[in-house]
């Protein structure tokens, strides 16, 4: 699959240390990736053929192509 026509999500922290965790596909979700952020950070994040789902922990804002959600611990 080509990795430009993945789908891309936009994370923008609203406090300290919010984890934003890579997740795999296949027989068994695992992680695979984790990134830090602080208050303020934005992480452009892709969904490719090796990520299927991406854990966000802490008070952060997504944006996706589908809306805006806010994550709120």
């Amino acid at each position: 699959m080509d990795s430009s026509s993945e789908d891309y999500i936009v994370i923008k922290a609203h406090e300290q240390g919010v984890q934003v965790i890579g997740l795999t596909r296949g027989q068994s979700t695992k992680s695979h990736h984790t990134e830090k952020l602080d208050r303020g950070e934005i992480l452009i994040a892709q969904f490719t053929d090796h990520t299927s789902a991406i854990k966000i922990r802490g008070k952060a804002t997504v944006l996706t192509k589908y809306g805006t959600v806010e994550s709120n611990d």
